[in-house]
């Protein structure tokens, strides 16, 4: 699963969110931490991800405008989560054609249920 976001702490706060086993029904994830958007684009375009979190929030590139791209640019692109700046912020998300979006602060509970619904569909039980 990637993680991008221009600050370490979202990141930390993410991964904390979600822990090593969200949910008993999934495999264990593993992290891959991405400060910058070009970084987002290589590990993506390389595949084997899961799932991506992009924080809409970052600088310069924000998540919202890096998740359109790779919708737009990636067949069948994994499950993006954006969180937004702020609940009502969640209308953006889906022009981002993001597949779900959480608002800072991070709710670990409402972060973990919208990774495990998403990631649920993709892994084979």
């Amino acid at each position: 699963m990637l993680v991008y976001s221009d600050d370490v702490h979202t990141r930390e706060q993410v991964i904390l969110a979600l822990g090593r086993r969200p949910h008993p029904d999934l495999p264990e994830l593993e992290y891959v931490e991405v400060a910058t958007e070009p970084v987002v684009i290589q590990n993506m375009d390389a595949g084997g991800l899961a799932l991506a979190i992009l924080d809409g929030e970052a600088v310069p590139a924000g998540g919202m405008g890096i998740a359109k791209q790779l919708k737009d640019e990636i067949l069948d692109c994994p499950p993006l989560v954006v969180l937004t700046g702020r609940p009502q912020d969640a209308w953006l998300a889906t022009w981002s054609r993001a597949d779900a979006a959480v608002p800072h602060p991070i709710d670990p509970i409402q972060l973990a249920d919208a990774v495990v619904s998403l990631l649920r569909a993709r892994v084979p039980a």
